[in-house]
């Protein structure tokens, strides 16, 4: 096959550096745009508002979930069910609070007190969806004929070290000016997150694997199935992407989520780890119980 002339050649290298350069072009003006959001005080003021607003949804229908369970079997004091939409409500309130007011927490000093305003509602939101894991858990120990005292105690100590040893790192935080007190803090969000994700996968995992043994003519079972397996992969999704991005911000100070210069960072990590899995999870989850409860609906002593 006869080679290609020079100016062929020429023509292709010519065009192959326009497409470079245009590319370059592309990413710089791409570049620009986003230190133009970051540095925009009406960039942070919308999505922060944007924020408060979905937060604040989520919160709602917590509420109006919680309530409609209330007047279903009122003669029944606080389930797990109702303490999940409770804690839901709550948390998703905090939150919207938070960024309604972002002005304010974000310049709060020092800053150890700014990380407790943005990281206590994440503690929160690790309690919340810990205690659904909690409740499969003893789903799975009865249906086996395990025995189940132990795990609601397990609940409360292992949430309880969580909150003392939090605690103690807000502390080291405030006599410490070092960065490897925040590096800490950081760290330690991102294990806790990490621990929530295996739960979900140990139970979660364990009780999908179960149902699906059980015959197929088994009444509620795919309903029950897919409800398992999609609350599962959500909730150990959002946990391991909290997990892997905190783990970032805590030795990158470029990807600090508690900082205002990066909105749509911020926008992003909130929604995927937080509001999406919340609203996903209470729309998977709106089945209200029957009004005789049954041997799955526990109250909580």
């Amino acid at each position: 096959m006869a080679s290609s002339s020079p100016s062929t050649k020429g023509l292709i290298w010519f065009k192959y550096i326009a497409d470079t350069q245009s590319f370059t072009g592309d990413i710089n003006l791409l570049n620009e745009w986003w230190n133009g959001v970051d540095g925009s005080q009406k960039w942070q003021e919308g999505v922060f508002y944007a924020l408060c607003a979905a937060y604040a949804l989520v919160s709602l229908i917590a509420l109006v979930q919680l309530v409609r369970i209330q007047m279903r079997v009122p003669e029944y004091g606080w389930t797990t069910q109702k303490v999940f939409h409770l804690m839901n409500f709550v948390v998703n309130g905090l939150r919207a609070v938070q960024f309604g007011f972002y002005w304010r927490v974000f310049h709060t000093k020092p800053k150890v007190l700014d990380m407790i305003l943005l990281d206590l509602p994440g503690l929160l939101f690790f309690s919340t969806y810990t205690l659904l894991v909690l409740f499969w858990a003893e789903i799975y120990h009865q249906a086996r004929s395990l025995p189940t005292d132990k795990l609601r105690p397990a609940y409360f100590i292992i949430n309880g070290i969580v909150y003392v040893l939090q605690i103690c790192i807000w502390m080291y935080m405030r006599f410490s000016k070092t960065a490897a007190a925040v590096e800490i803090a950081e760290l330690f969000f991102s294990v806790i997150s990490l621990g929530a994700a295996v739960g979900f996968i140990v139970y979660g995992g364990r009780l999908f694997v179960m149902l699906r043994r059980f015959p197929i003519e088994s009444r509620g079972r795919q309903k029950k199935l897919h409800e398992v397996g999609f609350v599962t992969g959500i909730c150990c999704t959002c946990f391991l992407i909290r997990c892997v991005m905190v783990a970032i911000a805590a030795f990158d100070q470029n990807a600090d989520m508690h900082v205002l210069n990066h909105p749509i960072l911020d926008f992003a990590y909130y929604m995927v780890v937080e509001i999406l899995p919340a609203a996903l999870v209470l729309f998977i989850l709106r089945k209200l119980p029957p009004r005789r409860v049954s041997d799955q609906y526990h109250p909580i002593k």
